[in-house]
């Protein structure tokens, strides 16, 4: 399919990836950059580091809930440790992670520790969408997750 809408040979294709793994953390890179350049052209302006945080995961959470069948292929991507694709994924959690710690800091805070927080956060996350891919969790249980599991860890180290 990608190769036909790229108008290019599967070979070619191939030539370039050696999987459909790393096809799809390429095009999750993409879509990462999309949600980069959504957010420094509109910051999330919520209160407080809790709400702007929980704001993000809402909003990441829904653009990928919104192409489904695209999020469970990239899931299963990330989730394959595919050693060929490991540093691009590793560069997509480090993207994440800056996203997140942003949306912690706001405008003007600076939180000790915002990067950690943000690592733990992001695995959280990871683990409830693994839950949606095997259909122990909905999409709605997966966004309610997150504000329960930011809200938690927010208070366990004193984030305001």
């Amino acid at each position: 399919d990608v190769a036909k809408r790229s108008s290019v040979a599967l070979g070619t294709l191939y030539a370039r990836f050696s999987s459909k793994e790393d096809i799809l953390v390429v095009a999750l890179e993409q879509e990462t950059q999309k949600l980069e350049a959504l957010l420094d052209a509109h910051p999330i302006d919520r209160d407080t580091a809790l709400e702007r945080v929980q704001h993000f995961f809402s909003l990441a959470s829904r653009a990928l809930f919104h192409r489904p069948n695209f999020a469970r292929a990239v899931l299963r991507a990330v989730a394959s440790g595919s050693a060929t694709s490991q540093s691009e994924v590793m560069a997509y959690q480090e993207r994440v992670t800056k996203l997140v710690v942003s949306a912690m800091q706001g405008q003007t805070q600076v939180i000790e520790g915002a990067e950690t927080v943000a690592q733990l956060l992001e695995q959280i996350w990871f683990a409830v969408l693994i839950g949606w891919l095997g259909g122990r969790e909905t999409e709605s249980s997966v966004i309610e997750h997150m504000e329960w599991s930011t809200a938690v860890v927010f208070n366990g180290v004193g984030i305001r």
